[in-house]
């Protein structure tokens, strides 16, 4: 039993301290400094156990695999880089957007994704990319 709490609090911990959503093989690239030898198996056991205990989340994205956060960020959107997939959490939200639903509709939530390219793939390409000597 010790092992599976080790293994667990790796995952927890790999996920809180990421501040972003974590693809099942970043959250056991990172719990593996914890837990040594800790296998993707083991984490996505762990990943299913977690989200049954709504402790943390899935994020969805059209197209991708499923990357886990913590359900205690509240409401959120979230940016995904186009070219290194990573996504990434905004706190900011637009607010009430009954305004783009067609008329007499009513809107009960939303979700906003952004894409583009995060801070580190819009530097290398400004560094490496078009017009750079």
């Amino acid at each position: 039993m010790e092992r599976f709490s080790r293994q667990r609090t790796a995952i927890r911990n790999a996920i809180d301290a990421a501040g972003r959503p974590l693809s099942p093989q970043e959250i056991c690239d990172a719990a593996q400094i914890e837990v040594p030898g800790l296998g993707i198996a083991t984490v996505y056991r762990n990943l299913k156990q977690l989200v049954e205990a709504e402790e943390i989340t899935a994020v969805v994205l059209p197209g991708e695999s499923p990357r886990y956060e913590s359900t205690h960020q509240g409401h959120h959107h979230h940016f995904q880089c186009n070219e290194c997939r990573r996504v990434f959490d905004i706190h900011d939200c637009p607010g009430n957007l009954d305004r783009l639903a067609p008329k007499g509709f009513q809107v009960e939530h939303h979700e906003l994704t952004l894409y583009g390219r995060c801070d580190r793939c819009a530097l290398a390409t400004t560094t490496f990319g078009h017009g750079s000597a």
